[in-house]
């Protein structure tokens, strides 16, 4: 009988406990989505299980296959150097195929509208909102342009202006975006909307500096368009795992 592939969900990991909270509570949401599904949950740093120990029990529970999946947002450092780095350390007998990182997704734009509703805006308030569209910030090029392409496709949708920030590494921070936006014309009130999965250093760091503006949304977490979009990136890994061997068994 063939079974398919593991999924296994790689976050970042992070001293604040909130963050591996939400996490987990991200993956049984993608896993209830699923039934049959077998869905591990692994971390980089500071959390426990780690990669390496759970590939290491996968093996020696005889599991072949692996799908493991960046919980990232864009693909930077982590997602082209630390998670293929922990990946090289699996046992020989895993066949592991990583998936894509999480964004760029219309399914993250939906999050994130989801989230500034739930904060107290409704649809009819887009035309005069202004919104921070705050990530945690990174150094890369690539994902620094992801970031502003998701804004880009969030204004799309009918807000009055959107505009990114970032916590760290790179410019605006939040506190600056929020003001730029008040001197907009046509925005009346200004949001927050942090593009982050859990809470963390850097999350807090955006909502202090949401400080000045009206609406603060909550981070993603376990939204229902994030855990169908682990998902998501799951069978598209495992599609192409599958579509490899079968091409490899033809040679």
């Amino acid at each position: 009988m063939n079974h398919p592939p593991v999924l296994l969900v790689i976050a970042h990991g992070s001293r604040d406990p909130r963050h591996a909270a939400t996490v987990q509570a991200l993956v049984r949401r993608a896993g209830a989505l699923r039934p049959g599904l077998r869905v591990e949950t692994a971390f980089l740093d500071f959390n426990l299980p780690s990669v390496t120990g759970v590939l290491d029990r996968l093996a020696a529970e005889g599991v072949r296959d692996v799908v493991a999946l960046p919980l990232l947002l864009t693909r930077a450092f982590h997602a082209k150097a630390d998670v293929p780095a922990v990946l090289r350390q699996a046992p020989a007998s895993l066949r592991i195929r990583q998936a894509e990182v999480l964004g760029p997704s219309p399914l993250l734009v939906a999050a994130v509208e989801r989230r500034l509703y739930e904060a107290g805006l409704a649809p009819g308030d887009k035309s005069a909102t202004g919104v921070v569209l705050a990530s945690a910030g990174s150094t890369d090029p690539e994902a620094i342009a992801v970031i502003a392409e998701t804004a880009r496709e969030l204004r799309r949708t009918g807000w009055c202006s959107v505009r990114p920030a970032f916590a760290s590494a790179s410019l605006p921070r939040t506190e600056d975006a929020v003001r730029a936006l008040r001197a907009e014309p046509g925005v009346r009130r200004v949001a927050v909307a942090p593009y982050v999965i859990a809470p963390g250093r850097l999350p807090d760091r955006i909502a202090a500096g949401a400080a000045e503006a009206d609406v603060l949304a909550d981070v993603l977490g376990p939204s229902p368009e994030l855990a169908r979009l682990l998902l998501a990136r799951y069978d598209g890994a495992a599609r192409a795992a599958g579509r490899e061997r079968v091409a490899a068994a033809a040679v």
